[in-house]
């Protein structure tokens, strides 16, 4: 009997070093699988960085790293990866035929009851599926980047999907640390993505009316919703103010919101004139004279002190 004791993750990009340094982290043996071995060495590298970061914001203890760096492997063979996996997560590039072809030979290395998950951001998980033979074990779980500090994972449940593996993985997923949720339904933006492109959607239209600059519109949410949405969440906020109130600024202020059902013209345009944000340098902003790293770095601290703030509390 095969003895399943390991998380796979495939995937050495952007996330999947990520999610293997909160596996490994939980106490789990954790296989890095990519495209070649140097890809796959590589994420364990950036898994490794991930874990210091942790370790030197007092969010992991000494212990703990050292443990962790031990439980994370390179491989480039998925076949043998899949061997001793009880449970594996993707995390290759949204490409909806690149994930079909995965998860069907994934279906067809694991046994049928080995959770198969996807961290996909904007695919339904119906249609990853679509050419699995047993897809009620698939699911999404989608990692919010940076998946090392991020709490959210959305787990949500496709057209066959077990609603009770979905459970389960929640239950896996609170004993890494994360703050799973469960999406019942498998539509496009799964959850958080939804409220955010509502949110992205009506800030562009602010922009767009002359209403104020892109400075203004993100230090108005960063300095306002924004740092109370942590502990504050938006059904909250209508509990405490009063569903009479909230109903009566709705009637005021929806109507006169943006309701498009298509990118804002100032997309089109930036991305016609090749201006796609801060890759080329500029977008809505001139990346030239605002610094990212700086950015990135100031919420990565941000995320890390609410972090510290919220484990104090519990």
């Amino acid at each position: 009997m095969v003895m399943r004791d390991t998380v796979m993750v495939i995937g050495s990009g952007l996330m999947g070093p990520g999610i293997a340094a909160v596996s490994a982290l939980a106490g789990n043996k954790t296989v890095l699988a990519g495209r070649s071995l140097a890809t796959a060495e590589k994420g364990v590298q950036r898994a490794h960085e991930n874990i210091t970061e942790l370790y030197n914001n007092q969010l992991a203890d000494q212990q703990a790293k050292e443990n962790a760096y031990q439980l994370i492997f390179a491989s480039d063979d998925l076949d043998a990866s899949a061997d001793n996996a009880f449970v594996v997560i993707e995390a290759v590039p949204e490409d909806l035929a690149l994930k079909q072809q995965l998860f069907k030979r994934l279906d067809a290395l694991l046994p049928a009851d080995i959770p198969i998950l996807s961290n996909t951001s904007g695919l339904r998980i119906t249609d990853i599926a679509k050419l699995a033979e047993h897809p009620e074990r698939i699911l999404t779980a989608h990692f919010w980047f940076p998946a090392h500090l991020v709490p959210l994972v959305e787990v949500v449940i496709g057209d066959r999907s077990s609603k009770e593996m979905a459970v389960e993985i929640k239950e896996l997923l609170k004993k890494w640390g994360k703050q799973p949720v469960i999406v019942k339904k498998d539509l496009p933006g799964q959850l958080a993505n939804r409220i955010l492109q509502a949110i992205i959607r009506e800030a562009v239209n602010i922009v767009e009316i002359g209403l104020a600059e892109p400075e203004d519109v993100d230090m108005a949410m960063k300095a306002g919703p924004g740092i109370r949405l942590p502990v504050w969440g938006p059904i909250e906020h209508i509990e405490a103010v009063g569903l009479d109130l909230c109903k009566n600024v709705q009637r005021t202020v929806l109507p006169d919101i943006s309701n498009a059902q298509a990118p804002s013209s100032l997309f089109e345009n930036h991305v016609a004139n090749g201006n796609l944000g801060y890759k080329t340098g500029k977008g809505f902003y001139d990346w030239s004279v605002k610094d990212m790293g700086k950015l990135a770095q100031t919420r990565n601290e941000f995320i890390m002190t609410t972090l510290k703030f919220l484990k104090d509390r519990e």
